[in-house]
Order: C-alpha cells, then sequence, then structure tokens
C-alpha cells in the first residue's frame, strides 16, 4: 500500500503475478479462456490466488494481478488510457477518488444494497471488497514499547522509526490525516516535525517495512491491520500491533478499505464486473476475516466478524479503538496542498 509526493508523479516498482493460468471449467463455466486483468494496490495476493481460482474454475475467465503501490496502480491506470490493460483497478482512499474524479472508471452495476452507502462512490463506480484500518507495528525488543503518540518522539527510537510517505502510500497518507484529525493541521505538522528526527526516511511501501521491524532493523513502523496480521500469520513475523493512544488514552484510527472499480475501457468490462459482484457475494465475503484476516464489507458479516475476539484478528487488535471515516472527497480535495505543507514542515 502505498503513496507519495503527488497523486500524479508516483513512481514504483510494480509486481506481475499471473493466477490461474489454467482456465479450468466448474459447473457454470464458459470456457472462455478470457483473462481479466487486475490492478491492485499490494495486501491480498494471498487471499486472492484462492479466490481467483474459484472465480475461473466457476466462470473459465482467468485472472492476472499486478500489484504495486495505491497512487502508482491508479497513475499507472491512467498512463494507458489511450490503450487501456487494466480491467479492475483496487486501491485505498483517496486514491480511488481520485481515479473516479479523473473519469478512469465505470458502473459497475454490481448489487451494493448490503454495503454502507457512503462507502460506495457515484452510479456505483467504486466499492469496497474489504474493510481496514491503519495501525502500527512494533519489535518485541523495542524499549520502551510503543503506546501514545508522544511516545514516538522518544530519543531511543532514532533510526528505528518509519513510516510510508504521505502522498504516495496509502497507509502513510493515513498518518497524515489521522493526525490533522486528531491535532488539528499546524499541530499534525508540529508534531511530523519533530517525529522526523527519528525518521529514517521516506518510504514509498508501507509493507517493505514489515521484514524491518520484524528483523529488528526498525523498532517501529506504520501499516495496516490486514496485512500485518496476514504478515504474522503468513510469515512468521515477529512484531505486535498497536494504535497511539492520545494523552487521554483514547486510541483512534482511519478506515481504509480496499475499493475496486471497473476501469473506463477495460477490455473485459463484463468480465471485471463479474468478478466484482464475485468478490462481494456473501460466500466469497464470509473468507474475508479467516483468510484475508481482513473486515467483510456486507454489513451483516462485517458486525458478526466484530463479535469474534480470537487473537490476531482484526476484531481482537481493534478492540477498544475508534475507527474515524473521512470523507475522503473532501480530503482529496486539499491533499495536494497538505502534502506540499507536510513536505515543508519535515524537510522532505
Amino acid at each position: 500500500m502505498t503513496l507519495r509526493k503527488t497523486l500524479a508523479a508516483l513512481t514504483a516498482a510494480t509486481l506481475a503475478v499471473t493466477l490461474t493460468a489454467c482456465g479450468g471449467t466448474g459447473s457454470s463455466g464458459t470456457g472462455t479462456g478470457e483473462t481479466v486483468t487486475v490492478y491492485s494496490a499490494d495486501g491480498l495476493a494471498t487471499w486472492y490466488k484462492t479466490q481467483f481460482d474459484a472465480f475461473t474454475k466457476s466462470t473459465g475467465v482467468n485472472v492476472n494481478l499486478v500489484e504495486a503501490g495505491s497512487g502508482e496502480v491508479v497513475s499507472r491506470v491512467e498512463k494507458e488510457q489511450s490503450n487501456p490493460q487494466a480491467d479492475l483497478l483496487v486501491t485505498l482512499p483517496p486514491f480511488i477518488q481520485k481515479a473516479d474524479q479523473s473519469g478512469l472508471l465505470q458502473s459497475s452495476g454490481v448489487d451494493v444494497s448490503r454495503i454502507p452507502a457512503a462507502q460506495v462512490g457515484p452510479d456505483g463506480h467504486y466499492l469496497p471488497v474489504v474493510d481496514n484500518a491503519l495501525s502500527f507495528i512494533a519489535n518485541p525488543g523495542a524499549n520502551p514499547q510503543p503506546a501514545t503518540w508522544n511516545d514516538l518522539l522518544a530519543p531511543e527510537y532514532k533510526g528505528k522509526l518509519q513510516y510510508s510517505t504521505p502522498g504516495q502510500a496509502g497507509d502513510g497518507t493515513a498518518v497524515l490525516i489521522l493526525l490533522q484529525h486528531l491535532m488539528g493541521k499546524p499541530a499534525a505538522l508540529d508534531y511530523l516535525g519533530k517525529l522526523q528526527a527519528n525518521n529514517v526516511g521516506p518510504s514509498s511501501s508501507t509493507g517493505k517495512l514489515q521484514p524491518k521491524v520484524s528483523n529488528g532493523e526498525l523498532l517501529v513502523a506504520n501499516g495496516d491491520v490486514q496485512m500485518n496480521l496476514g504478515s504474522i500469520k503468513d510469515d512468521g513475523s515477529k512484531f505486535t500491533v498497536f494504535f497511539p493512544a492520545a494523552a487521554d488514552g483514547t486510541k483512534t484510527t482511519v478506515s481504509l478499505p480496499y475499493v475496486a472499480g471497473v476501469t473506463k475501457g477495460a477490455p473485459h468490462a463484463d468480465s471485471a464486473k463479474k468478478l466484482l459482484s464475485f468478490l462481494v457475494s456473501e460466500d466469497v465475503q464470509k473468507t474475508v476475516a479467516p483468510e484475508a484476516l481482513g473486515i467483510p464489507v456486507l454489513s451483516s458479516l462485517a458486525s458478526s466478524a466484530q463479535g469474534s475476539a480470537a487473537p490476531n484478528t482484526p476484531a481482537a487488535v481493534l478492540k477498544g479503538v475508534d475507527v474515524w471515516v473521512p470523507d475522503w472527497n473532501a480530503v482529496l480535495k486539499d491533499l495536494d496542498a497538505d502534502v506540499a505543507a507536510y513536505q515543508k514542515a519535515t524537510g522532505s
């Protein structure tokens, strides 16, 4: 999940992973041999593999996954408008809103009646597929273990703390947006200016910070609940997930769903719409909490998933944490100016 200096000028390496190469058919398969291409912010590859295999078995439509940073996948779709390659775009807010405002999406035709209306774009141009939230991670050897925003300013973390860059990484932008919400814009910039004394430097990828915290190269980094819990489960990462508290002890984070939209000019638009509908179907959404370690987007399933408190589940780590849902269109309106102010305050 990644973002940087502006929404328009983003560079990050792109990894293409071809999934379900054989395209088998099931009871409802068409045997078309068609391939849908998905450009997605990184973090869901393991879950995607299972679900895309099932989709291919059912429909005969193969799925090709291209993963990169949150901003980079949008930038790539924009650059390819004269010769569209992607059929489905999955990224984080506010990048999905940016894509829609730039005319890169079309109506999906997906039934969104069971998804909170505030998370669905105009005319169904985008909708969430996995809900998620900003988090932080700490190496077990961090001494003291961080608990508050103020703790992150401690000299013990100098050169041992890093967060992904606002304006480039989705999670990094969320750090800036959340601090503005908690402190107000001037105080947030003042805080981040002080935090810069400990910050290793810019990072276009939040995911790349996880192994560094696990092996002790870093003691603290930002992340997101789904990606961090997935790393603990799949990679055996050694870190704890936490949410910095305010001075009064309250903990607040920001909602960061993976949001998808069918691209304008998609070469296989009908199949992309079928895939998106499949991903938000009840059977697939039931796998989100146990397999993707995210939060289902269907209202009924989201409520039941939060009733579970098993260790290293979203419900467990988010217990007692207020999840704030911003007006992402308002965020996007000010984002370029906010990122410029951030760069000035931090000297980055």
